[in-house]
């Protein structure tokens, strides 16, 4: 912008006459030297206002146009320049001329007739009313041009502009041209006027001619020379600039620029907005169909499009456009071209798939075969014109079909000859392929799990090499070893099966020893299918242990055959037979027949359950029913307000099975109370088979408290009872509800939704028992179990279509959905029949804890895995129990043709013989047998039943009169089932209580109008368990094996079983069942002195005796007496007891009846493993530790031999010799070896199971493994629920300590290991170690100090001994027990507090020696003491003050001392002592607990 100045300032006006040589064509050549071109790029800078041709010829009235006006000279009009000051000023611009006429060619004739070098000097030019010139077709069309005059028609030139044309000019001279210019200027001189020099046409210039154009200047004076091209716009401007500022000469002088360097300046200009230009053109045009008028509408006010064409015009605009557009096009054919040459293929593929149709066909041949296709119209498409391109078929977009014509050119001819060598290739591939498949099925080399890299050399070729890439043959080869891998798995689980005898023989549980695993192997190693998987040694092992978990937890899912179990098939099967489509919505209740009546659990401290069982009674009726939706329901209530681990507070009893509870509170501790009750409840079930208290319905329900209906306590409450409600996952009532009122804790519309709420529950989680009840059995008269194999080559359809279809069929009463009943003509009378259809692997579950009169077994003569099952079954079945065998064959034709049908059906008939058994064979082909065929079988089932239920309520009853907790009862060798009871591992939830009362203990539940036994046993609650030999009892845990005894015999007469056959002849006989038959370990009948000449002589009504088989006593009877006397403790719970042993010693007479024995002791081809059983520890290696060969092989020394007869009673009892001699032995105990296992077996540590010495340094006191686990469990699971209690991932822990083993940086958190993975490794990093983290040493003072009985005292004697331990020891244990304080302390959250950290880490800190009575009787003392560590941490280890003892529970410390295991005020006086410490004289701990008269014989 210009400056601001004075108002009287005006714009300064210079005028400048271009001027040069003119004239005719002789003088100035065949065109002029540019002077009209040099103005009109000063005057119309623009490229679309420049034009090059400016003619001097013109017609005469042309030449007297107003542009021309007569004169010799053209007006160019005024311009308004900014110069390099800045100032602005105007140029007006003449250019002096000489024109010729068209006629004559000569100059007009003007006013003025001088020369034109007179002429061009002229200062002052007049021209009245002449127009401003623009081109040379402005004249004659005047009025189409703008029409601006030359002001006031009179000029005064200030400068001149002297042109000189240094191209190369046509028909002209330089020399002379330069001579008439030398003539010009001296004329010009004269005039004083400022000249400069233009050398004009430099973009044409010669160099010699600008070279004499600067000499000349030079030689006049300094002349200023400046290089123009008005064509190329450069330096026009600067030319007249100079001009100026050497006619004005307070200017600044101006810098010439050399034209070169001009024109690069000019070029950069014009490329950068060519630039812009094609960029703004890329960005708008986008369609190859756009125009030039639309697009260029759109461009105008486009900065970047009025620049580019100031610079080069229109035209040169467009043409950048037309070729972005020819580009756009091209680029779209192109498009379309890759489109059509990437569908050709795939046309070729869809109508010529076949290489021996075109084969041999060139591509035009093949063209026309095309053409004959049927759905060539629907990949090709023919076009009227051709080609395609060039047609408008290219913007057809919707029609992708390939032009028909792009098959004539070249690519499309090479994409045949393409498809045609892909054809021959795939050819030879897959004949490559089906080479190398059957070089893979042939080879003998090939092997399950055979890695490639040793299959390759057997295998591969040249061919296969060049015809077969490396993930081709590799895919094949995985695909192959796949099938040949799942064959030889389902192979594998095959001989499994067939091997079930052994299974079942080692009574395996959840964790299988070392030893049953090394047996296993060694027994099957032989074998072909188990030779196959020899290189996937991790995979058998795998299916071992799920085979292991199959035979200990038999479910429809864990089976084999799953989802084919049969007991699914046969679930399904009896639905669909009993339950129409109608009866649908009546499933549940018809699926239950219990569902009338509920068991009300309501738990709350404080008389809370009392009241409120008190209130709905209330609204209950006088028979104690309830009405539901108009339906009466019986209502059993049981209101708990204590401790729930005692029997008389327990959830469920054996005649009380709950279908919900409700828990009541009122503050903070009653909530307390019910939260601890519900977590003890289920962890004493978790991990059992009868667990379903874990999924118990739960109401979590806040009373009205006295006195307090509101306020911040009661909202207090009730935000507290909805947290627990939903981490408990149960529904939360609170005094909020409608209708509930002062005085009442909850309204009769609530009871109501709570007890519909148990129904459905009860519905879907099936909680009824699987044992018919009293009422149900007397409905029936026989209960027959049919056994079937899963997975046999049989329907089971087939196979069961005669019972379901019987007209006599009914749907079982029982609650089952596996059973049905049978209305069969047995001899005289018709016999109800209930026949259970299960799989083998249920009917384990029921073989001991069911009343059964008789099995019925079927079996595959074709399947070595069927008989074996069978046989595997009835090792177990005693031999009163009637049998009926049955084969099912292909037919006659198989049985003659098939060696191993032969050998099975044989094989059978011998079992049936031997058992003295029913054997029958039925042909599946003919499956439609008829139920008469088991009619012996039936009668003989009845003459038998009369003793098999005598036997099976005296085994009920050894079963009822168990005297101590099943933490040491072996499971019965009737099924592994059995033992889930067992504390698999460490991380078990129970304590090992020696209590000598069961809490869950199975009372046979016998009708009071009968038998005089099943009246005392239910008409009276205290029952005295009286035991003798309790050491042996407790040593069971290792038994010494067993031969069978001679049979006894009993003289039993027909009086005394008369109560039994006068409730048979009436009908009215009720039988026994247990549905929590909780067998102990080894049980065989022949072990043990017959039992009824005890059971079955009355005595008086005062005191009943009866002496059932005691399991681990060899010879002896406990009895039960029964006593009617009622309890005062206040428990309901206990009963005198007093010492009472029976023998076959004792004056009583034996006679001739024989007592049942197993099938296995009288049939050759059963048992054939029995020499397993008793050869190895029950449970685990983390459990017990390996069996020392020593003992085991004293303790068999008695027993050599199959004839060897046992002694009933001696003093060289083998097991008392062996209690004895643990007890006996030397105080200096072996080191005990690291725990076998069996996953590590394959890798050897540097770290774990090495001495903790070897872990640590002084400067690192705690093993760095120990510090990272604990450190991650602080970070991440102190909230988790159940640490330590819930066991890791064995796999995951084993990948835990191999990943330390490498790398002892090794990063938790970045691995992702879970809680629990890194808590069960650390508790193994201790079990490995060499010696426990308490030295056996301390262990006895550690014992003796917990004897005292003060507190205080108590606990700074364990404190002294503490600071005993070796200081590795004692800094390792007081970093884990801060950190279990630390755990405990969130125990509202994770459950654990520090009674339960205490359960689940004294054996691992500890790891007593459980092979001997003392260590096995001081297992709660060791417990106790860790909970004392842990409780009072900041005392033992941080010189704290004792803290006060918690609430004094039976399950605390503190109540500990004075809780004996009979409710009696008899202290316990000492304490057992650890394994290392044995007393000077045999003790059994039940010695204080016994009257002194009977300890004597106690222990003898």
């Amino acid at each position: 912008m210009m400056m601001a100045r004075k108002q009287d300032v005006r714009i300064p006006t210079y005028n400048i006459s271009v001027v040069g040589l003119s004239g005719t064509e002789k003088e100035k050549g065949q065109c002029g030297i540019g002077k009209s071109c040099l103005c009109n790029r000063f005057v119309r800078p623009s490229a679309d206002e420049f034009h090059l041709d400016h003619t001097s010829v013109l017609s005469t009235s042309d030449f007297g146009g107003r542009v021309v006006n007569n004169d010799h000279f053209l007006y160019w009009g005024e311009v308004s320049r900014s110069l390099e000051d800045c100032v602005e000023c105007k140029m007006h611009v003449v250019e002096q001329t000489e024109f010729i006429d068209d006629q004559t060619f000569q100059p007009h004739r003007s006013t003025a007739l001088q020369p034109y070098i007179k002429r061009a000097a002229a200062t002052k030019l007049a021209s009245a009313e002449k127009l401003m010139y623009f081109c040379t077709d402005q004249l004659g069309l005047e009025q189409d041009f703008e029409q601006k005059q030359m002001p006031d028609g009179k000029l005064l030139i200030d400068g001149f502009l002297l042109g000189i044309d240094v191209s190369r000019g046509m028909n002209r001279n330089f020399d002379d041209q330069l001579k008439f210019v030398s003539n010009l200027y001296n004329q010009l001189a004269k005039t004083k006027k400022p000249i400069v020099v233009v050398l004009t046409k430099c973009d044409e210039g010669v160099e010699r001619y600008i070279r004499d154009a600067h000499t000349f200047a030079l030689s006049k004076k300094n002349l200023q020379v400046v290089e123009t091209s008005a064509r190329s716009n450069v330096n026009v401007d600067l030319a007249f600039s100079t001009l100026v500022q050497l006619i004005d000469k307070s200017r600044g002088k101006t810098k010439i620029i050399p034209y070169f360097e001009a024109l690069k300046q000019q070029s950069q200009q014009i490329a950068t907005a060519k630039d812009k230009y094609e960029w703004l053109v890329s960005r708008i045009v986008k369609n190859h169909n756009e125009n030039w008028l639309s697009v260029s509408r759109k461009m105008q006010a486009s900065p970047e499009y009025q620049d580019y064409v100031y610079l080069e015009g229109t035209q040169k605009a467009k043409k950048l456009f037309l070729q972005h557009i020819h580009r756009l096009k091209h680029e779209h054919i192109e498009r379309r071209r890759k489109l059509y040459l990437a569908a050709l293929p795939l046309a070729f593929e869809a109508l010529i798939p076949n290489l021996d149709e075109i084969d041999h066909l060139s591509c035009i041949k093949a063209k026309k075969l095309l053409e004959t296709k049927p759905e060539f119209l629907k990949w090709f498409v023919v076009l009227e014109e051709t080609p395609w391109d060039a047609t408008s078929h290219i913007d057809n977009i919707e029609n992708e079909r390939i032009p028909f014509d792009l098959m004539d050119t070249v690519p499309a001819e090479q994409l045949y000859e393409a498809h045609l060598e892909k054809l021959r290739n795939e050819r030879k591939r897959a004949e490559m392929r089906r080479a190398f498949k059957e070089n893979l099925e042939t080879s003998p080399f090939i092997t399950p799990g055979k890695p490639w890299e040793e299959a390759r050399s057997f295998i591969m070729n040249e061919d296969f090499y060049q015809w077969l890439e490396e993930s081709v043959y590799l895919d094949i080869y995985g695909k192959h070893q796949k099938q040949i891998i799942d064959k030889a798995k389902e192979e594998f689980q095959e001989l499994l099966l067939e091997y079930s005898e052994l299974f079942y023989e080692l009574e395996l549980d959840a964790k299988p020893s070392k030893e049953k695993m090394g047996v296993i192997q060694d027994v099957l190693g032989e074998e072909q299918r188990f030779k196959a998987l020899q290189k996937l040694q991790a995979e058998r092992d795998a299916l071992i242990l799920k085979h292991i978990h199959f035979v200990y937890h038999p479910t429809k899912e864990t089976c084999p055959s799953c989802p084919a179990c049969v007991d699914a098939k046969i679930e399904h099967l009896i639905s669909s037979r009993f339950i129409r489509p109608s009866d649908r919505n009546q499933k549940n209740s018809l699926s239950d027949p219990n569902i009338d009546r509920i068991n009300l659990v309501i738990l709350g401290k404080d008389g809370l359950a009392r009241e409120l069982a008190n209130e709905i009674r209330a609204l209950c009726t006088n028979d104690d029913k309830y009405v539901i939706d108009g339906k009466m329901y019986e209502l059993s209530l049981r209101p708990i307000e204590g401790n729930v681990r005692l029997p008389v507070n327990s959830f469920q009893t054996p005649t009380f099975q709950p279908h919900g509870c409700l828990c009541l509170y009122n503050s903070k501790e009653s909530l307390s109370y019910v939260v601890e009750s519900i977590e003890k409840s289920r962890e004493s079930t978790l991990g059992r088979r009868d667990n379903h208290l874990v999924h118990l319905p739960l109401t979590l329900i806040l009373v009205n408290k006295r006195g307090d209906t509101s306020g911040e306590t009661l909202h207090s409450l009730i935000q507290q009872g909805q947290q627990i409600a939903s981490k408990l996952q149960c529904v939360f009532l609170d005094p909020a509800s409608a209708g509930i009122g002062y005085g009442r804790n909850i309204n009769e519309k609530q009871i109501s939704q709570v007890l519909k709420g148990l129904l459905d529950s009860k519905r879907n989680l099936n909680l009824v028992s699987s044992t018919a009840s009293i009422k149900d059995l007397a409905d029936v008269d026989l209960r027959i179990v049919m056994c079937l194999m899963c997975g046999d080559p049989f329907s089971a359809d087939d196979i069961l279509f005669p019972v379901l279809q019987s007209q006599t069929c009914k749907s079982s009463h029982c609650g089952s959905n596996n059973s049905v009943l049978l209305e069969l003509p047995i001899g005289l009378h018709k016999k109800r029949i209930e026949l259970s259809l299960l799989s083998y692997h249920s009917s384990f579950s029921i073989r001991k804890s069911r009343l059964v009169h008789g099995y019925i077994v079927f079996y595959s003569a074709k399947r070595k895995a069927s008989l074996a099952m069978l046989r595997a079954f009835l090792c177990e079945v005693q031999d009163i129990i009637p049998i009926q065998l049955v084969a099912l064959t292909d037919g006659a034709i198989d049985v003659l043709d098939n060696d191993l049908s032969r050998e099975q059906l044989t094989e059978g008939e011998e079992i049936a013989q031997e058992i003295d058994g029913k054997f029958t064979s039925i042909p599946c082909s003919q499956p439609q047998h008829k139920l008469e065929i088991f009619h012996p079988f039936f009668k003989d089932v009845v003459d038998k039943k009369n003793i098999i239920e005598a036997t099976h309520m005296y085994d009920n009853a050894a079963e009822a009169c168990s005297t101590t907790e099943e933490v040491f009862n072996s499971p019965r060798a009737g099924s592994p089932l059995c033992n889930s009871n067992l504390q698999d591992s460490e991380e078990d939830i129970e304590p090992t209580s020696y209590s000598l009362f069961r809490e869950d203990t199975s009372l046979p539940s016998l009708s009071k109008d009968h038998s005089k036994l099943s009246m005392e046993l239910e008409g009276n609650d205290g029952l005295s368990f009286i035991m003798s030999n309790f050491e042996s009892k407790l040593n069971n845990k290792v038994p010494p094996p067993v031969k069978p005894k001679p049979p006894v015999h009993f003289e039993i007469t027909k009086g005394d079983l008369s109560y039994l056959d006068q409730g048979h002849r009436d009908g009215q006989r009720k039988s026994v069942s247990s549905s929590t038959w909780l067998p102990p370990d080894g049980f065989d009948p022949s072990d043990y002195a017959e039992p009824m000449d005890a059971v079955v002589k009355p005595r008086n009504e005062e005191e009943n005796i009866y002496s059932v088989p005691h399991d681990s006593t060899q010879g002896k009877i406990i009895t039960i007496r029964n006593i009617n006397k009622a309890q005062s403790n206040g428990s309901g719970n206990g009963s005198d007891s007093e010492m009472d042993t029976s023998s076959l010693e004792r004056g009583r007479k034996v006679s001739i009846v024989s007592k049942p024995v197993l099938y296995r002791t009288r049939c050759s081809r059963l048992g054939r493993f029995a020499s397993y059983r008793t050869s190895f520890t029950v449970g685990s290696d983390d459990e017990l530790g390996p069996i020392r060969k020593k003992e085991e092989d004293q303790a068999s020394q008695g027993y050599k031999g199959d004839s060897a007869v046992i002694p009933y009673e001696t003093d060289e009892d083998p097991r008392r010799r062996n209690i004895l001699r643990s007890l006996r032995r030397n105080t200096k105990k072996p080191k005990p070896k690291p725990r076998p296992s069996i996953t590590k077996a394959t890798w050897e540590s540097n770290y774990f199971g090495v001495p903790l010495t070897t872990v640590v340094t002084p400067e690192k006191p705690i093993p760095v493994f120990i510090e990272r686990c604990i450190e991650y469990i602080e970070a991440t699971g102190l909230s988790t629920e159940g640490i330590y209690r819930v066991s890791g991932n064995k796999s995951e822990m084993e990948s835990l300590q191999r990943q330390f083993d490498q790398d002892h940086n090794l990063d938790l958190a970045e691995k992702d290991f879970t809680v629990n993975t890194v808590a069960g490794a650390m508790k193994s990093f201790f079990s490995e170690l060499p010696d426990p983290l308490v030295p056996y040493n301390m262990q006895i003072d550690l014992v003796e100090a917990h004897k005292i009985n003060d507190r205080e005292q108590k606990l700074h004697a364990l404190k002294e001994v503490l600071k005993r331990f070796p200081k590795e020891n004692h800094e390792v244990f007081k970093y884990v027990i801060s950190h279990l304080n630390k755990v405990s302390h969130n125990n509202k959250v994770n459950l654990m507090t520090s009674e339960n950290l205490s359960i689940c880490f004294w054996p691992t800190l500890m790891r007593p020696d459980f092979s001997t009575m003392d260590a096995l009787t001081a297992t709660r003392t060791y417990q106790t003491i860790i909970e004392l560590f842990i409780q009072q941490c900041p005392f033992f280890f941080h010189n704290r003050p004792i803290s006060e003892p918690p609430g004094a529970t039976p399950s605390s410390p503190s109540a500990l001392a004075s809780t004996v295991p009979f409710l009696t005020s008899t202290p316990v006086t000492s304490q057992p002592s650890p394994p290392q410490s044995p007393p000077p004289t045999p003790q059994s701990p039940m010695q204080p607990l016994l009257p002194s008269q009977l300890q004597a014989e106690h222990t003898l």
